[in-house]
């Protein structure tokens, strides 16, 4: 596995002061994922997001689902961390989380982090990134306009 990659993930949690082990670009999740066949991507996104807009294609052993909150309605997600515990259940494994844009994700690196996990990383920028001028995304920051692998609804 790349130290290298997570050092520099370590210090941009340092320089932010995150209150989770660090944050890694979509392309160094991505090298990592394929690196180290322990490292876990844990999608906090609705199923919904998933199922109409896209997941990351990786190893299905790598890539687990775990809502941050439900759809419809945006409910937090009451069961976060026992879900968390059954699709991780190793708090020494590396995880990067991934959301739409990167919000949700620090908040479960956050909590994992809390929670006794150790290594607990954002995905910058998230699946879809920013919205472009015309307010869509996918076309600035994120998964998919790294053209890292993922496949559509």
């Amino acid at each position: 596995m790349s130290t290298s990659i997570l050092d520099t993930a370590r210090k941009r949690g340092q320089d932010q002061t995150l209150p989770y082990s660090g944050a890694v670009t979509p392309e160094e999740a991505y090298a990592l994922l394929e690196q180290d066949s322990n490292v876990m991507l844990v999608d906090v996104r609705t199923n919904a997001e998933r199922d109409w807009v896209g997941r990351v294609q990786i190893p299905e052993a790598q890539h687990k689902a775990v809502q941050w909150s439900t759809y419809p309605g945006g409910v937090a997600n009451p069961h976060f961390l026992q879900e968390l515990a059954a699709a991780v259940p190793n708090k020494d494994s590396i995880i990067v989380f991934l959301c739409r844009s990167g919000v949700r994700s620090k908040h479960a690196a956050k909590l994992a982090c809390e929670n006794g996990y150790q290594n607990c990383f954002d995905i910058l920028q998230g699946f879809e990134g920013d919205k472009d001028h015309h307010g869509h995304r996918k076309t600035i920051g994120g998964w998919c306009s790294a053209a890292l692998p993922w496949v559509g609804a």
